[in-house]
Order: structure tokens, then sequence, then C-alpha cells
């Protein structure tokens, strides 16, 4: 019997979940306006649901945002939400979760989504989940095929920050904050199949969330060098780094870099720029602590062809992770043959290559080997040129968003000819009723 149209080569109707999604840093914003966009360029439909603050799509994909009562905004982070605020059941989930100093947004958000998308069933041929792993996306996948992407163990996350809290108080809160880690595990384990973007990232989750081998598919993720390209018309600035700062956790190793670049400081002149948002925190107050407030620029809210501006300027990116599931940052400095120096935190080896050869690498959560790694890039403009070069073509050759999507969907086919699949999709009249698996 013939494989039926959706398992096949029929265009497909993606209902695709992102619980936040930053449009321009943090991996979660990235990944879902490239991927989505890609997924469309090849013919698909894409439905992107959303909670605050919302990604950017493309024109021709719908944005369903799903609210949460925003608890982590950049204005007020951390705010307690007025008792008008809480309107439906998962509002009230939401705030039980924070009063209990448990990271809500997970668990929230996956209730919002099972209550949207249950009585649209029979719009979507399946669901993609971007690292959201809440119980409601256990009972969705009841409903309607189901696959996940998971960047990387958030429990890595958990162990950095508990490691560098300064107090037990401390990181007894810290362990409070990321019990959500559990249930994201306990979800992954469930499911019919995760695509994670790094072999790195496959040993960790399944050392880690206890995910099998067998349920795991490896579908790295891309970047538009049409974009994110060189831009030899700008005259690169002497002694400028940049680097990106999704947010101001350990894991990201932002406090190694400003302990270099103040090091760094005392015998040349040295400027960082920071792609993220300033906020109050350890960062800042290191960032004063060390005299840094005239030498570190941070820039926000910039088209991405401001971004490869930005590049273009620096003699040196840095990504100065602690750990990294692959690091979307680092493939695009690579892609803009700006020379990049990375640590050796998690997958970033995988990704960016051999030492003096498309990297300059150093020790991760070592600010005395960062600050002599710039220093050497700093000092042999060769070997800027060099490893710039190098790194762009190895980007070239493994990573774009086409073909992320492309894989990304033969994994959408093989979990929809699931026999538990197939019978999903034609309760949901996704098949007729006389379809089969395939093979049968």
């Amino acid at each position: 019997m013939p494989v039926p149209a959706p398992l096949h080569d029929a265009p497909l109707r993606i209902a695709y979940l992102t619980y936040r999604g930053k449009p321009h840093v943090g991996g979660q914003g990235v990944y879902t306006r490239h991927l989505t966009k890609a997924l469309v360029d090849l013919g698909h439909h894409v439905e992107v649901f959303s909670g605050q603050p919302y990604p950017v799509v493309d024109e021709r994909i719908t944005l369903t945002k799903l609210p949460s009562l925003d608890l982590f905004n950049d204005h007020y982070p951390g705010r307690f939400p007025a008792y008008w605020e809480i309107k439906t059941r998962e509002d009230l989930l939401e705030l039980l979760q924070f009063s209990t100093g448990t990271f809500p947004e997970p668990l929230a958000f996956s209730y919002r989504a099972l209550r949207h998308l249950t009585p649209r069933a029979g719009e979507f041929d399946l669901v993609h989940d971007n690292q959201c792993l809440g119980y409601g996306i256990l009972q969705l996948e009841k409903r309607i095929p189901t696959i996940v992407t998971l960047h990387h163990p958030i429990t890595r996350d958990r162990v950095l920050e508990m490691e560098h809290a300064p107090t037990w108080r401390k990181r007894r809160s810290v362990g409070r904050w990321y019990s959500f880690v559990k249930m994201q595990g306990r979800v992954a384990s469930r499911m019919p199949r995760i695509v994670v973007v790094s072999e790195n990232s496959i040993r960790d989750i399944h050392t880690d969330m206890g995910v099998p081998y067998d349920r795991m598919r490896l579908v790295p993720v891309g970047v538009d060098p049409d974009l994110f390209r060189p831009r030899p018309d700008i005259a690169r600035v002497p002694g400028r780094l940049i680097t990106t700062a999704s947010a101001d956790v350990a894991l990201k190793g932002l406090s190694y870099l400003l302990e270099a670049v103040a090091k760094l400081r005392t015998e040349r002149d040295v400027t960082l720029t920071i792609i993220g948002k300033p906020k109050p925190g350890k960062s800042m107050d290191l960032i004063e602590s060390l005299g840094l407030r005239s030498a570190v620029q941070f820039v926000s809210g910039v088209p991405d062809e401001r971004i490869v501006e930005l590049y273009a300027e620096a003699e040196l990116a840095v990504v100065p992770s602690l750990y990294e599931g692959f690091s979307l940052p680092a493939i695009e400095a690579m892609v803009t043959g700006t020379a990049l120096v990375a640590t050796d935190g998690g997958a970033l080896p995988e990704v960016t290559g051999r030492d003096g050869e498309t990297v300059l690498s150093c020790r991760a959560g070592d600010a005395d080997a960062l600050a002599a790694t710039i220093a050497r890039g700093l000092d042999d403009p060769e070997l800027r040129a060099r490893v710039g070069a190098a790194g762009r073509q190895r980007v070239l050759e493994r990573w774009t968003w086409r073909r992320c999507a492309e894989l990304t969907v033969e994994q959408y086919r093989e979990v929809l000819a699931m026999p538990a699949n197939v019978a999903k999709l034609r309760r949901n009249g996704r098949l007729p009723a006389t379809t089969t698996a395939p093979g049968c």
C-alpha cells in the first residue's frame, strides 16, 4: 500500500511551540525565527505559538500569542503579579509555581498550549516543541504527533549556578529555581523523538535526563551565510572584542571574560561590545568593581544587519561559556569571517574545530587563559585573518538553516510514520480512515 501523503512528501502543517522567544539573543528565539522560515521555504505551513518575549517570525508565518504573566520581563524581572492578572487556571499555576521559588514558565506554557491546541487537533499534522517539556506536552502528544528539540540539558545550568552560588541559602534557592528540570527529564524520556543539536548534548541528555539514545537524533542548527557575511568595507577597531550575553548566568562565562578584559587593559587598550541588555546583577556589579564602565558597551534590540556590522568592527569575537549545547553565537561570528576565541566548554570544540586553525581555544572557567588567548589573537593580524577565513569555510560546509530544516523534516516524517501516530492522524482527520502505516 502507498505511504500516506503526510508521511511521504506532501506539505506538512506544523504547530511550533516556544515558551519564550527573545528575538535577537538567546538560542530559542533565534532558532525559532530561522528554522520556521526555512520550513516555510521548503513549502510547509507553520504556525508559531509563543509566550513572552515573542519571537520575530517571517511574514508568511502566523504567530499565535499565548501570554504568560510575564514575570521575568526586562523591565521588572521577578515581579509579583496583581490579583486581577490571574484570569485562567494556567495563570494560577504559574503564580503558585513562582511563589514556591520555581521557574514557572515551561509548565504553565505547556498547559496553555494543550488548552489551545486540543480543539484544533484536526488542523495540524505535528507539534514541534522547542524545549518546553512541560507535563502538558505529554498530554498533547496523546492527541497530536509530537517531536521535541532539546538544545542541551538544563541540568548543566543548574550544576554551574549552584557551584557559583556564594552561600548555602543561595544554593538552596538555585536548586528550587531549577526544580523544573526534573519535569523536563521525565517528559523527555517519554517522548518518541528528541531532536538534539550536537553529539555532546546527546551524551549529556542521556547521562543527566535518562533519555535513551535510540530516541534521539542529531540535527545541527544553522546560520544564514548571505546575512552573516564578511564586511570588508568596514574597518576593524583596534582592540575591539565582541560577545553575546543572552542571560546573566554562570553557564555563559561572562564574568571570566570581564576579568580577562580588566587584565588586558592593564597593558593595552581593549574594549568589549556585548550583544544583550544590561541587567542589574552579577555582571553589572563586576563591571563596576573592575572599573570597566567606559570599556564595555551593551547593544540590544538591533536588527541582524547591525549585528553583522558589529562583528565587522571587532578584531575578535569571544564565546567564554563554561558549557554550550551548540552555540549559535559561535557559528554566527565564524561565518562573518571574524576570528573567534572560544573555550572548550561542552560542545564548543565539536562546533568550532581545532585550535589555531578555525578557532583560538582555551580552557573554560580560566580568566588568565582567556586573557592570554585573546592577547595572542590581538597581537597577530595574520593569525586572525587565517583563523577567520577558515572558520567561515567550516561553517559554510556544515551548517545552514535550509539543511537544518531538511533534516528536521526527515524526523517529522519518521515520527508521523510510527503506527501510534498514524492512528492519531486518522482520528484527527489528517489521513483517510483506510490508511495504514508504511510497510503494511
